[in-house]
């Protein structure tokens, strides 16, 4: 099965769900998908027989600030022009694969600019993401509702704010200890 196959058994179990895909050689191929509808689009990714993506490999996530992007650059002669900005601050990134049908799939929501943004946990379809989920809670502020247990996971529990925003501000000194 080859990544329209799964594209197309995925319109068919979810119409309307994909609201991009690439399909370009040599890239992992990914769709994004609507937050909200995250968990249903994941038991369907695990329990269909043709897709049988039992194995979710990594949960993380990208802080697009759009004062931290790179100018646009312009294409060369003969080469694509670079694609558009992004259209949210926050792109989650789910990498899956069927141990089965030995398949991969990169699964992508944007969240929009928001000081709390948020999309349903995916713990109780794949519990392996119980940890990556609060990984991405503590290092950017991504919420999961419906996460039972979302805490802070490297940062110290009185530690204030998200380290890896782009917008973050680096304390002078954590517990009179100087960081500078």
């Amino acid at each position: 099965m080859d990544f329209a196959a799964i594209a197309d058994r995925i319109d068919q179990l979810l119409p309307d769900l994909i609201e991009a895909r690439d399909t370009v050689r040599g890239r992992d191929p990914w769709i994004v998908v609507p937050g909200p509808r995250v968990p249903e689009l994941m038991q369907q990714l695990r329990d269909d027989p043709e897709l049988g993506f039992d194995l979710l490999v990594d949960l993380t996530a990208v802080d697009y600030h759009p004062d931290f992007l790179p100018k646009p650059a312009r294409a060369k002669k003969g080469e694509e022009p670079p694609p558009e900005p992004l259209p949210a601050r926050f792109e989650v990134h789910y990498r899956l694969r069927s141990t089965v049908h030995n398949l991969e799939l990169l699964v992508k929501v944007h969240l929009e600019h928001s000081d709390a943004p948020s999309l349903p946990t995916v713990r109780e379809v794949y519990p392996a993401a119980d940890w990556h989920e609060r990984e991405c809670w503590d290092l950017l502020g991504l919420r999961f509702e419906g996460h039972p247990d979302l805490r802070r996971i490297l940062c110290c529990e009185d530690w204030v704010g998200h380290p890896l925003r782009k917008d973050y501000q680096f304390p002078k000194d954590y517990h009179g200890i100087s960081a500078e």
